[in-house]
């Protein structure tokens, strides 16, 4: 990614697939709090700044490419994602996130690393600016901070 300084405010907070049954899924991989938890944590983050939060989850590839596209003119000038199982997988999402050019940080619930070799490898990681891996729901506020000041 390009090192250059711009103006982040327009925060873009992607989930992948099965995120959305966090707090009910396999707890001691990926901790007890819920998507809800996360993005009302995320939310309360940025309370009285300049900075927007928009949320997007989805279990279907298609939809969280096309979701990705859209920041090409939607105002966004920061990702933060949690590609899930797509992280191991989709070239497609990948070359999305790619295409659009803008500043991104991978985020991991569990780590990543120290799981099962076919989750060991990330599609995402070597365009990111930064990959947070293992640090459970903390990942993401200690993601959102740094977008705040980049």
């Amino acid at each position: 990614m390009d090192s250059k300084k711009i103006k982040v405010d327009n925060i873009l907070i992607i989930h992948g697939p099965n995120l959305n049954l966090l707090g009910v899924r396999e707890p001691e991989v990926y901790g007890g709090a819920t998507l809800q938890d996360i993005n009302r944590n995320l939310s309360e983050l940025v309370e009285n700044t300049e900075f927007k939060l928009d949320f997007f989850q989805s279990n279907a590839e298609s939809a969280l490419i096309e979701r990705i596209q859209l920041t090409m003119n939607d105002g966004t000038s920061f990702i933060i994602i949690n590609p899930a199982a797509y992280t191991h997988t989709s070239i497609a999402m990948r070359d999305a996130i790619a295409a659009v050019k803008l500043p991104f940080i991978e985020v991991h619930l569990s780590n990543i690393y120290s799981r099962e070799s076919f989750r060991q490898h990330s599609y995402f990681s070597d365009l990111a600016i930064g990959v947070i891996s293992g640090l459970g729901a903390k990942g993401y506020e200690l993601a959102l901070k740094y977008a705040m000041t980049y």
